[in-house]
């Protein structure tokens, strides 16, 4: 038996959509995350294809739909909501969803479904992400349905099943703002509080660890190269997780104008620019909490100019502190930041993998990743003066170095061979060993050197897909 609540299904009854997911066909289990069953207390025999595909709602279980808004690209929709997930319940204070589960509400014209491809990118990213030791929602299983989802062609249908800390994004107070239902938002930011930031008291305090974890996150993307391509406030967790793993992937050559979204067509999410999209998104959270940080509207506004002020205070201290972690150091010295922004010039400059320069820092090889290996060599010198105002020794410095630069990340070329594998020939195998060498990303792995490999020009993946 699931030992099921739902908290969520304690608020009002305008805050979701209380349904049942749609039956599918055949549902067939796909994999069965057994660690995390077992973590969440979960008997992994409990966990059948006929529960994971919705087609069984276990007992305790209340399923629903959550509404939300956001703005996507820059453009505000105010219903967006659960299209085709369908919340269970929590299960030791994690939220259990069903993501392809069927039509709602909310669905918008869609069908509700979820296509084989992406229900695999989802668990292979979101576990790679746990792996890398970055907030994220988790992957549970996935089933295939028996059933064809049709997108610009028939595709087999499957459903994930998706673990987080709660699916409440800014989006969902974009949705109460947006009709001016103040008791909507002033309930919605108690329960967040309550549930997610239990030692904090006020709405001020409440948006400044909002914005804190937020920008703690995206320093976190940015130190692995990853790219989320549909940062919509809608896709921005409350709880300060990655949420909503649809066209995104992991740069290969070092460039901050990099986009892999086939529907980012401006760039608006290109991997330099998620910074400053994060701080843009958490605006619009603050506009929302307006009426509950101060009963003067021009208080109210100074006061969340403020909150907002801190955004890019922790994030430059956890993106720097970040970057001189992954070039060895331990201290903090004038010129630090100098140096490793010159590194990542130099890596912009000179098409240098991003994954293999950290990971290869002082090793011969890695000044071959340069184009111009001159380019290294004298950032390395510069490097090498540097260290010596270290106390660390070289073993210990290069464990630390090690520790934080994967040797292995979900490399799109990658993705992409296990997900084709699956779709065309039901072959599960290259997903897989794809998913045991990103899910160990900092450990030496013999014989899988293929995985830590760049593509060659023929295998370079140049867009990714949102698939819904």
């Amino acid at each position: 038996m699931i030992p099921f609540a739902n908290t969520y299904a304690r608020l009002p009854e305008r805050f979701y959509a209380r349904l049942n997911p749609t039956p599918v066909a055949r549902p067939r289990l796909i994999k069965l995350n057994i660690a995390l069953a077992e973590q969440l207390g979960l008997d992994p025999d409990d966990l059948t294809a006929d529960v994971l595909a919705g087609n069984h709602v276990p007992e305790g279980a209340e399923p629903m739909a959550l509404a939300y808004a956001g703005h996507q690209f820059g453009n505000f929709v105010p219903r967006l909501g659960d299209g085709r997930a369908n919340l269970l319940g929590e299960v030791g204070g994690r939220d259990i969803q069903l993501k392809g589960a069927g039509r709602t509400p909310f669905s918008r014209g869609g069908d509700g479904r979820a296509a084989l491809g992406p229900v695999l990118r989802e668990y292979l990213i979101a576990e790679a992400m746990h792996a890398f030791g970055i907030p994220t929602t988790r992957a549970l299983a996935a089933v295939a349905t028996g059933e064809t989802v049709v997108r610009e062609t028939g595709l087999p249908g499957a459903i994930v099943t998706r673990v987080a800390a709660s699916h409440i994004r800014v989006g969902t107070f974009q949705y109460f703002a947006a009709r001016q239902d103040t008791d909507g938002v002033r309930t919605l930011a108690d329960y967040a509080m309550a549930r997610h930031y239990p030692g904090v008291t006020g709405y001020r305090a409440f948006l400044e660890a909002v914005i804190a974890r937020q920008a703690a996150l995206i320093a976190r993307w940015l130190l692995v190269g990853f790219i989320h391509g549909v940062m919509n406030t809608d896709n921005c967790s409350i709880a300060g997780e990655t949420i909503d793993y649809g066209p995104c992937a992991f740069m290969d050559a070092y460039d901050p104008a990099t986009v892999f979204s086939s529907i980012d067509q401006q760039g608006r999410y290109a991997y330099g620019n998620q910074a400053r999209i994060a701080a843009w998104n958490l605006a619009r959270l603050a506009e929302t909490l307006l009426p509950l940080l101060d009963d003067d509207d021009n208080k109210a506004v100074e006061i969340a100019q403020q909150c907002l002020a801190g955004f890019a205070k922790t994030f430059e201290a956890a993106y720097f502190g970040g970057l001189r972690r992954k070039i060895g150091l331990s201290s903090v010295r004038d010129g630090d930041d100098a140096l490793t922004q010159d590194l990542l010039k130099a890596m912009a400059q000179n098409q240098a993998d991003f994954t293999l320069t950290f990971r290869g820092l002082g090793e011969a090889e890695t000044r071959d990743l340069f184009t111009d290996p001159t380019a290294y060599d004298a950032w390395e010198a510069r490097w090498r003066q540097r260290l010596a105002f270290e106390v660390e020794t070289p073993e210990a410095r290069r464990a630390a170095m090690r520790a934080v630069n994967p040797a292995f990340i979900p490399r799109n070329h990658l993705v992409e061979a296990a997900l084709n594998a699956a779709i065309e020939r039901d072959d599960f195998a290259p997903f897989e060993e794809l998913l045991a060498v990103v899910t160990q990303p900092f450990d030496d792995q013999s014989g899988f050197a293929r995985y830590a490999a760049p593509p060659t020009a023929s295998e370079r993946v140049h867009q990714t897909f949102c698939g819904t």
